[in-house]
């Protein structure tokens, strides 16, 4: 690591890939600060389906942005960018090392290569974009968004309802399309990053999710959701689409059984891994001598042996 800039580490991959045990692990052994990189694990409702760190795993290394919005707030990557820096400098301040735990690949792009200054959003240009989404669906509100900014609607996917309506909501509030503002050069943040990459076989990250999401629904996810439910929130909030939620909301209004809502839920997953790992693929994390890829086959319930680990050290500290 260079000394013009202080050191953190990104700890990534797709979902059930081991992220959280891993970066318990370096913390434990390197001194460092567990920063959530993971848009649906900043909210607090969730605590089971959001797959978050145990109370018990916080307790034992510092754990910082996980279940710190409600569910009736919205998270994007500008919010999260600025809070993340925020958390990183503290850490450093304190002689400890930042280490971002997460699968969201966006929002690690944001924090290293910076994102446009878009002006905060008007409640009304929020209330319209949802109001939209519900009504016209997500389709129906990416053909309103290609009349009225293509260039937008052209990078994004008719099924990507959280984004369309961000995007929506940047239009109608500033008057620029976010292509345009996402056009403007950004600030990379001023910090020398190394990344670890997992990249479990796709055999064994399916095993991880059904496995996972058993654990989750003996613990109390359905009681979780009904709980989330009970709030009357909108449903186009973005912790109402996370993981889980739609299909156990089906189940509780009866619609499909449990096991029906579990096999759905895990298929959701399965594509979103796909989605995941098609975008680590395309985008990277880092220069290619500061990322190592983790071919071991790796879950949520499986530990790192000692040499695994001190090989790991050895590449986050680096030379010297």
């Amino acid at each position: 690591m260079t000394q013009e800039a202080p050191p953190a580490l990104i700890v990534a991959g797709p979902t059930a890939s081991g992220k959280s045990t891993l970066a318990l692990a370096l913390a434990a052994r390197l001194g460092g600060v567990i920063i959530n990189a993971d848009a649906m694990q900043c909210y607090r409702d969730l605590r089971l389906l959001s797959a978050r760190p145990s109370p018990a795993d916080e307790a034992a290394q510092p754990h910082r942005l996980y279940g710190v919005r409600d569910a009736a707030e919205t998270v994007h990557a500008a919010w999260w960018r600025a809070a993340a820096l925020a958390e990183m400098a503290a850490a450093h301040a304190a002689g400890l090392l930042p280490i971002l735990c997460g699968g969201s690949g966006l929002y690690l792009a944001a924090l290293r290569q910076g994102i446009a200054a878009i002006p905060e959003i008007t409640p009304a240009a929020r209330a319209e974009a949802r109001a939209l989404l519900a009504g016209l669906g997500s389709a129906g509100l990416h053909a309103r968004l290609a009349a009225a900014d293509p260039a937008t609607a052209a990078r994004l996917r008719p099924s990507d309802a959280q984004r369309l309506a961000r995007a929506w909501e940047v239009w109608r509030a500033t008057g620029r399309g976010l292509a345009e503002w996402q056009e403007q050069p950004a600030q990379p943040a001023p910090w020398c990053f190394r990344a670890l990459l997992i990249e479990p076989p796709r055999e064994g990250l399916r095993a991880a999710i059904t496995a996972r999401f058993a654990a989750m629904l003996a613990a109390g996810a359905v009681e979780e959701v009904r709980a989330l439910l009970g709030r009357d929130l909108d449903p186009a909030l973005p912790l109402m689409r996370a993981h889980g939620v739609p299909e156990l909301a089906a189940h509780l209004r009866g619609e499909i059984t449990l096991a029906e809502a579990a096999t759905r839920a895990i298929a959701a997953q399965s594509r979103y891994v796909k989605r995941q790992a098609t975008w680590f693929r395309h985008h990277g994390l880092a220069a290619p001598e500061a990322t190592h890829r983790i071919y071991a086959r790796i879950t949520h319930q499986e530990q790192f042996s000692v040499a695994e680990l001190e090989n790991l050290v050895r590449f986050v500290r680096g030379p010297g």
